[in-house]
């Protein structure tokens, strides 16, 4: 592939990305390669890779003889794919807290700054896609330093399927919730290397997070098969 198809296909890959969670595309919605063409302006050679991407990230489902979908949304999928990432994502981050230096530690403490310094809600109350962005960099940050690539690439799979959920929620945080400050204990414990702590702080904010937005999703779910 050269380089400039190389870049169209990305370029179709992120704004496929961004229409699903952004709720663009809807849950569930079929995905003709015709009307993709037209959306995006892309040859059917970068969507079918691009749309491979977003299969290999659970955001997309590939199916014989009908072709892709967006992924559907389920309440019942949510509890699993929490019960996955605190599993996955615990290992990966014990692993990292055993192998990280100094760089690793440096990325985490700028991740947690940009994170703290971006609005996490627009004007509307919604969820801010920038924030959205360096909320994911810090958890990547957090698990950088796994020697594993496979234990980081099936981490990073499962963070891209929560985001769809969350973008899908009502997309407010709840009061009452400190995001900010669940993120900051959890950089503490990472970067003192308590593994302990650590993997129990994770999992507990892996844990609210789905908690809350179940109610939300199960509405979202309601809507969507209306």
């Amino acid at each position: 592939m050269s380089g400039r198809s190389a870049t169209r296909t990305e370029q179709v890959y992120l704004r496929l990305r961004s229409d699903i969670l952004t709720g663009q595309l809807a849950s569930g919605a079929r995905l003709p390669f015709a009307e993709l063409s037209d959306r995006y302006g892309a040859s059917m050679g970068a969507l079918r890779e691009a749309l491979q991407r977003l299969v290999e990230q659970a955001l997309v489902v590939s199916e014989p003889q009908i072709g892709f979908r967006v992924v559907t949304l389920s309440v019942d999928d949510l509890g699993d794919l929490t019960v996955a990432r605190c599993e996955i994502e615990g290992l990966a981050l014990r692993y990292a807290i055993d192998a990280g230096d100094l760089a690793w530690e440096s990325e985490i403490v700028g991740a947690l700054y940009a994170l703290e310094r971006t609005p996490m809600l627009d004007e509307d109350g919604g969820l801010r896609v920038e924030w959205s962005a360096a909320h994911q960099r810090f958890h990547v940050a957090l698990l950088a330093a796994c020697p594993n690539v496979r234990l980081r690439s099936i981490a990073s799979g499962l963070r891209d399927s929560a985001e769809l959920y969350r973008f899908w929620s009502s997309r407010r945080e709840p009061a009452g919730r400190d995001v900010p400050a669940e993120h900051a204990a959890l950089a503490e414990a990472v970067l003192a290397r308590d593994a302990a702590a650590a993997t129990q702080l994770l999992d507990s904010h892996l844990q609210t997070t789905a908690r809350l937005l179940l109610p939300h999703n199960e509405e979202a779910v309601a809507n969507l098969r209306a």
